[in-house]
């Protein structure tokens, strides 16, 4: 178990959308919904590209916590809501920050953004996001 303090910001995850990432995503969780990956079926729709998965942000939350925090932290919950839609080819940026410490672990805020390729955010699209992490033996 390591010391943490609140106000700790988590080590941002940045990942790039990649309709290869969301293929792949869909048969990790069967969900082969055609707005994931089929552009004709999203264009009929007045969508103009893919839209990502919402579940694959609580992933991407889940591996941001644990490559910071390590094996023993085990996420025991996760709460999120999805503001606005991702799409194909889009780079997201997860970033948090702790708010409350204990012996038996702790509570992280977070959100998701959508990035340019500096950095910048261009919108915000999961917020709020948190997470309550226990420390395992």
């Amino acid at each position: 178990m390591r010391v943490c303090h609140v106000g700790e910001k988590m080590p941002s995850l940045v990942k790039h959308c990649t309709m290869t990432s969301m293929v792949a995503y869909a048969g990790a969780t069967w969900d082969w919904h055609r707005i994931h990956y089929e552009n004709e079926y999203v264009k009929a729709r007045g969508i103009d590209y893919p839209v990502v998965d919402g579940q694959v942000f609580g992933a991407y939350a889940v591996q941001a916590i644990q490559d910071w925090l390590g094996s023993k932290a085990f996420v025991s919950s996760l709460d999120f809501r999805l503001s606005q839609l991702v799409y194909a080819n889009e780079i997201v940026r997860c970033d948090g920050e702790i708010t409350k410490v204990s012996d038996e672990g702790l509570s992280i805020e977070m959100k998701v953004t959508v990035i340019d390729s500096t950095g910048n955010i261009i919108r915000v699209v999961v917020e709020p996001m948190s997470a309550i992490v226990l420390w395992q033996d």
